[in-house]
């Protein structure tokens, strides 16, 4: 089997985490492109040791690290709440364990692999990056979402998380509407709604209007991350766990912090 064909069904997700890490597309994709580089070349090998999915995170991340990449530092921005220059201060490493547990679904051990790091000190540096994100602060979100039970075990969870749900929208009009009415500090969407119409669509027109977080909601995310054309750079997948969605809002928060002044 080639390497492509091993690595091909892990791409859309190690490119997902890429995306949520450095919260750009274009960013998170081009380190993708050149883990998948060195792999071609030879310049790096995935580990006969880990599992395909694991060694191609592991690579990922010896790039990542190479480059020396570090998250922005808030000491120097002006305008920033408390909250946010608190998610900003947590190191690189506790939200690289935090987001390799909670959103991609690795086990600690296996978190451990890919950071080359024991497994103790993964579940050192998960605690560390939740103690940050609980103090984060909390918003206002817009629920863009047909299924009525989908969107009350949302619903239920933003709240049990801090945050405040100013309205739920089954269509593209209804969720325009809300946004007219009042400005969230985040938006959770789902792709297909109700009346056929597209959250995809939805969220351009509310983006016209104000820049938001947002969050999209799919059974399919292979549909959305193919490459092609511009995609969200925040995914949640059904079904989803809690622990999938804190990772996700805390990162579209983490890397808008100007939130409070847009939605003001």
């Amino acid at each position: 089997m080639s390497l492509l064909a091993r690595l091909a069904p892990h791409l859309p997700y190690v490119r997902r985490y890429a995306r949520a890490l450095t919260g750009d597309q274009a960013t998170g994709d081009n380190y993708v492109r050149v883990a998948l580089e060195a792999l071609a070349a030879g310049e790096r090998q995935l580990s006969p040791d880990m599992t395909p999915r694991v060694a191609l995170y592991h690579v990922f991340h010896a790039i990542w690290s190479s480059t020396g990449a570090q998250l922005e530092d808030a000491s120097g921005l002006e305008g920033v709440d408390d909250a946010s220059r608190r998610l900003m201060r947590i190191s690189p490493r506790s939200r690289q364990a935090f987001l390799l547990t909670a959103l991609e679904g690795f086990t600690p051990s296996e978190a451990a692999q890919i950071l080359s790091t024991a497994p103790h000190e993964v579940e050192g540096l998960i605690a560390s990056a939740q103690a940050d994100i609980d103090a984060e602060l909390a918003t206002d979100v817009l629920i863009i979402e047909d299924e009525a039970i989908i969107s009350a075990d949302i619903e239920s969870l933003v709240r049990e998380l801090g945050h405040n749900v100013t309205g739920i929208a089954t269509t593209h009009d209804e969720a325009v509407d809300a946004v007219a009415h009042m400005r969230p500090g985040l938006v959770l969407a789902d792709i297909q709604l109700a009346d056929g119409s597209s959250g995809i669509d939805a969220v351009k027109d509310i983006l016209k209007r104000i820049d938001v977080p947002v969050i999209f909601i799919t059974a399919f995310p292979e549909r959305l991350l193919t490459g092609e054309r511009p995609e969200p750079t925040f995914l949640i997948t059904k079904p989803f766990q809690p622990e999938t969605v804190k990772a996700a809002i805390s990162q579209a928060l983490f890397f808008h912090p100007s939130r409070q002044k847009e939605a003001a």
